[in-house]
């Protein structure tokens, strides 16, 4: 997962350009490249929605009178969807429509022909505000643990700038972790926390929704670097950067007995199933992942 880029930051930016004219989208994308931007190209408006889904860009230039899906609905959409920066490329100079673009969700607003290094510095200062949005904002809302945040009250997780999408029982199995950073938490705690202390089930749906919450957040879920597993007793959340880079733990152990079966939703990663465990419902693991 790329992590989100300061000015001189070290680690590149994902930048995705929405533009259907090729001829403008090459030497823009060579200049970012340039400035040290990864780049991403979609040639339409369904095309470029797609990439913000499974790419999950830093920040978005988006221009307009795009086929397939208008630059207004495409904008609307995203914005629901995201909170990814969004600066709208435009030909018209018309206030009504930078104010429209502006009202529906975009961020900036550049009138082609544009000063390429204007361009950039606006992108750039997009995304240090960004940045500083997450580490200005109000504890009682937010908690941060190393480069994750979750927002309670709008129920949302950011992981290295980005948003991730987090299922109800994902998200407050997250939380508990989080306002437990450092500290281990007893398989118990969390069902009695997460699931309610009159939940009926197999415990071990605690497991599997451990592995689904490291598929999204860790780099490599099979060495976990934040979520850390006390064999027998239960988990802890830690920020990476406080502890040695070796330091990472093997994926759950009590996962290591149980076989990859059927593909999660959207084709994600492959979700394991208990090979043994004919108690564990497999229906209610995958309804709490639904929105």
């Amino acid at each position: 997962m790329n992590r989100l880029t300061l000015p001189h930051g070290s680690v590149q930016a994902t930048i995705l350009l929405i533009e259907d004219d090729v001829s403008s989208a090459v030497p823009l994308t060579i200049g970012l490249q340039a400035q040290g931007f990864r780049t991403l190209h979609a040639q339409n408006g369904r095309q470029g929605l797609e990439y913000v889904r499974f790419a999950q860009p830093d920040l978005i230039l988006l221009d307009t009178m795009l086929s397939q899906m208008d630059d207004f609905s495409l904008c609307r959409t995203l914005r629901q969807e995201s909170a990814v920066p969004i600066i709208v490329l435009s030909a018209c100079a018309h206030e009504m429509d930078r104010v429209k673009h502006l009202e529906i969700g975009g961020d900036g607003y550049a009138v082609k022909p544009f000063s390429f290094q204007t361009l950039v510095t606006q992108m750039r200062a997009l995304l240090r505000r960004r940045e500083l949005d997450f580490q200005t904002s109000p504890s009682s809302d937010c908690i941060a643990v190393g480069d994750i945040v979750l927002n309670r009250a709008a129920r949302q997780v950011w992981r290295a700038g980005r948003l991730v999408e987090m299922a109800p029982r994902e998200h407050d199995l997250l939380c508990v972790l989080m306002e437990n950073a450092g500290k281990l938490v007893s398989r118990q705690d969390l069902l009695d926390q997460v699931w309610g202390e009159g939940w009926i089930g197999d415990p071990r749906t605690l497991n599997v929704h451990i592995c689904w919450l490291r598929q999204k957040l860790e780099d490599d879920p099979s060495a976990p670097r934040y979520i850390q597993t006390v064999r027998r007793y239960g988990y802890r959340l830690t920020d990476p950067a406080a502890v040695p880079a070796n330091a990472a733990q093997p994926a759950d152990p009590e996962l290591s007995s149980w076989i990859v079966g059927d593909r999660t939703r959207s084709g994600g990663p492959t979700a394991v199933r208990p090979a043994r465990l004919t108690m564990l419902s497999v229906a209610e693991a995958y309804t709490d992942t639904l929105p």
